[in-house]
């Protein structure tokens, strides 16, 4: 396998087509990519590689600009790896097509599937923690990586709902995946609180059953919380600040993690760009403030 350069221990955002100019500090591709326009920019950027499936046009336009200025990780969306029959082939000659354009310092997908084979879902929906299943998506996370010629990351997902017959606990079946596949581990901190509160489960007991070991990239992003007679459901909809109890985690998880690359994850009612810096550099704070070195 290949061994691109990593991304750096720093916080980064998920790069948004509305911010493609701040992050450039640009007024377009055109002219000069200098930093003039723009006083804070983030260590490196995440783009969902689906977006830019296309063959060229604006897309490619500028996210050839951002590689030339920015660490660059795609984190993708669609590949359906727990599919009973198989991930999504399509997506996946798309995605080799595109990393080899592009060389990402990152690539990663979701501990998810997402269609059959007649139907796909825009959802990434749950798996049940069994052998049986830590089998098959070993499998196709081995099929990724031959085919990228790289390791992946896999995501913990937001749940909503447990299964009755699970064999094991969702970081123990995380870590054997990794340790089977060779993959590492996207740590998404806000799905921990949304799993754990739909769950009945402690977050900060979650968080700890987790090695920090193969984890390769650490998400933070915000959820919506909505009251049901049966008690609150917590949504995983990328559409707010980070909460305090997710800032508590992160800072908790990286006082014994050491240095990782953080996001700021924001996907629905996406704000300016200087919200985005500003959680940006919230991190970067608690990085520092836990003595954590090398954050930018």
């Amino acid at each position: 396998m290949t061994d691109p350069t990593p991304l750096p221990p720093s916080t980064g955002i998920g790069l948004k087509p509305q911010h493609y100019r701040a992050v450039l500090g640009s007024s377009s591709v055109e002219t000069s990519l200098s930093r003039g326009e723009c006083e804070s920019r983030p260590g490196w950027v995440e783009v969902h590689p689906q977006n830019y499936f296309c063959d060229g046009g604006p897309p490619h336009r500028w996210l050839e600009a951002v590689c030339e200025e920015l660490p660059v990780s795609f984190h993708s969306v669609g590949l359906s790896l727990g599919s009973a029959d198989g991930l999504a082939e399509d997506e996946l000659r798309a995605l080799a097509k595109l990393c080899q354009r592009y060389q990402p310092a990152s690539v990663s997908d979701h501990l998810s599937w997402s269609g059959t084979a007649n139907n796909r879902y825009p959802d990434l929906l749950p798996l049940p923690y069994t052998q049986e299943c830590l089998t098959h998506f070993t499998a196709q996370v081995g099929r990724v990586q031959d085919a990228l010629g790289r390791a992946i990351l896999i995501e913990n997902p937001s749940r909503y709902l447990a299964f009755t017959d699970e064999e094991m606990g969702e970081a123990e079946f995380l870590q054997a995946l990794c340790n089977q596949s060779g993959c590492g581990l996207l740590l998404d901190i806000n799905n921990i609180e949304v799993s754990a509160n739909n769950l009945g489960i402690d977050p900060f007991a979650m968080l700890d059953s987790f090695d920090p070991a193969p984890v390769g990239e650490v998400h933070l992003a915000g959820h919506a919380v909505e009251d049901h007679a049966d008690g609150p459901l917590f949504i995983d909809d990328h559409g707010s600040p980070v909460s305090d109890v997710t800032w508590r985690l992160f800072e908790r998880f990286m006082e014994n993690a050491g240095p990782k690359p953080v996001l700021i994850e924001w996907d629905t009612d996406v704000p300016e760009y200087e919200v985005l810096i500003g959680e940006a550099d919230k991190a970067t704070a608690i990085m520092h403030s836990v003595g954590v070195s090398h954050a930018a």
